[in-house]
């Protein structure tokens, strides 16, 4: 079993940034590739990024690709989505999410324990 949360999210401005963090208990996920994924109001989850157990290997959505980035510490067990440029249909929960093996997918049910979320909303 595996703990996710979520942190950093909050109301801003078209253009500007964030920064969400997810810390990990209950298991190190140094050996697993973790995700970010969101869903809008009316919308279905959809993903955003993902990183591989070691970081070398990313994947993004094509809507977020160039202005998000994916990292990790897997020291302090702790994913990391650094949010620039944010855009109005940015705004979403956002989800932490991992997935017991070191292959990162861009597959949401490939990742089988979740965050609770984290509110992002862009405002004009």
């Amino acid at each position: 079993q595996v703990q996710l949360v979520e942190s950093g999210g909050g109301l801003v401005q078209a253009g500007g940034s964030l920064r969400l963090s997810c810390a990990a208990s209950g298991r190190t996920i140094s050996n697993y590739a973790m995700a970010w994924l969101r869903q809008a109001p009316g919308k279905e989850r959809e993903f955003v990024a993902a990183i591989s157990r070691s970081g070398d290997i990313t994947y993004y959505a094509d809507s977020v690709k160039g202005r998000f980035t994916i990292s990790r510490d897997n020291a302090k067990n702790t994913v990391y989505l650094q949010m620039n440029s944010l855009k109005l249909e940015d705004t979403a929960v956002y989800y932490c999410a991992v997935r017991l093996t070191f292959r990162a997918t861009m597959r949401p049910d490939d990742y089988g324990y979740w965050g609770q979320g984290t509110q992002v909303t862009v405002s004009s």
